[in-house]
């Protein structure tokens, strides 16, 4: 028994030393931030930093990931993203119902099988895909680079590496040689919600996420993490020490199933506000010509969805059929921010299982994440649907080259890499030659 509780305060002075050597070298900022949490992944981070020895190995013995190089154990991979992807990239095998696996493992994408992941942001399994077919009445190649599908990030222990042509961020000046998760999400989640609403760095401490409709509420005591651990006001990684933010992560909630299949109901996480000037914080002007102050992309808290445009959303169904009802109009394929600071009323639209469908009215917008995932898709530019090809559906199923659509169409994918890219949904939710979904608002055909 002595040598067991010696063992104990030992494990304990350790952990201390640690957590002050954490906040001495990596900036934490608030140690009332480092909360106790399970050692189930899908609670590690709760909002806050998780334990320590969870991404900063000390010895071998706690059974740490090795360095893939050397083999030896290391106190992180060999960038910031090949941390990360320790625990949110899928084992092999494990194609689906794991909340936290925003990747899917190399092995498991060969010949046509589509990533398996189906978080909101999407799965950077695709930034592994690439395509190529013949023009439509021509001779010569079309391609579709894996590395036009998504946000680039380098981890190099997963194989992912920096864009080829886009040296920065569009519209902005993030060098995509420094992409990497935590160029979005902070590592340390010090950014945290208070009662009043306020995003801060410090402050009570944060003691659960603030991203789920199942998630606590602050009160006058403790806070709740930001959506998804996003960084906010000031915040910059050392490897690209220029580009500090200057927006606050936005108001949105997710519902705490969301790595699923849509075939029966569509994941609505519920944007509130400010996601495009969050976005903005590496495409500044892809939102404002700086050298004349005119808007190139009508998009952010601002940019209200005209009535006309409200009009088509809610009555589209499909290419050919506007009988439409705003009370069921709602698509996760073309999401649209509610205009709304109010986490009661995002956490009480937030879903999985279609108990809210409805659609946009006058305090609605358009925004980065309506037209576009976040972390990869399917389609060029990270789109959620093929804004390359006429067609998304024709002749009553989705475009494959393993079923006879005509290559330009079907663009050197299988059916089935469509099908997962719309989330499993049936080809039969749309229109036998369904056109792209830009009609979900505007309503050309």
């Amino acid at each position: 028994m002595p040598s067991i509780c010696s063992g104990n305060i030992v494990a304990r002075v350790s952990g201390i030393l640690l957590l002050l050597v954490m906040v001495f070298l990596f900036g934490i900022s608030d140690a009332s931030a480092l909360v106790p949490v399970s050692t189930g992944p899908s609670l590690f981070h709760r909002g806050g930093t998780g334990e320590c020895d969870g991404c900063h190995a000390t010895r071998a013995s706690e059974g740490s990931p090795s360095n893939s190089a050397t083999g030896s154990p290391n106190l992180l991979g060999s960038d910031p993203s090949s941390t990360c992807l320790r625990c949110h990239q899928a084992p092999q095998g494990v194609l689906l119902k794991q909340e936290h696996h925003v990747a899917t493992r190399g092995a498991d994408l060969d010949g046509g099988s589509p990533p398996g992941q189906l978080t909101p942001g999407g799965d950077f399994g695709w930034l592994k895909k690439s395509y190529g077919w013949s023009g439509e009445g021509a001779a010569r190649g079309e391609t579709s680079p894996g590395e036009r599908h998504g946000h680039n990030i380098v981890g190099a222990d997963f194989s992912y590496a920096a864009d080829t042509r886009l040296t920065r961020a569009p519209g902005g000046g993030y060098p995509a040689s420094s992409l990497s998760c935590i160029s979005c999400h902070d590592p340390h989640g010090n950014y945290r919600r208070s009662i009043d609403g306020t995003v801060s760095t410090t402050g009570m401490p944060i003691v659960a996420s603030g991203s789920y409709n199942t998630s606590p509420d602050p009160d006058a005591a403790h806070t709740v993490s930001v959506y998804r651990l996003l960084a906010g006001n000031g915040y910059q990684t050392k490897n690209s020490p220029a580009q500090a933010f200057t927006a606050a992560p936005p108001a949105a909630v997710a519902p705490s199933s969301y790595n699923r299949e849509e075939s029966a109901a569509d994941t609505r996480v519920a944007y509130g506000s400010g996601m495009s000037e969050w976005c903005g914080n590496c495409h500044d002007a892809v939102h404002t010509d700086s050298s004349s102050g005119a808007t190139q992309r009508s998009s952010g808290n601002h940019a209200r969805l005209s009535a006309e445009v409200t009009y088509n959303y809610n009555s589209y169904v499909a290419s050919g059929n506007l009988n439409g009802s705003a009370s069921s109009s709602y698509t996760s394929l073309v999401p649209f921010e509610m205009g709304t600071d109010d986490y009661g009323i995002l956490k009480s639209t937030a879903n999985s299982d279609g108990s809210d469908k409805r659609g946009p009215n006058g305090n609605s917008n358009v925004m980065c994440l309506s037209c576009h995932r976040a972390h990869a898709s399917g389609w060029d530019n990270m789109t959620r649907w093929n804004v390359n090809s006429t067609f998304i559906v024709y002749n009553g199923s989705y475009p494959g080259s393993d079923n006879g659509a005509p290559a330009d169409i079907a663009q050197g994918r299988t059916s089935a890499e469509v099908r997962k890219a719309f989330y499993g949904r049936e080809a039969a939710t749309y229109a036998s030659y369904q056109r792209g979904l830009c009609n979900k608002c505007h309503a050309k055909d």
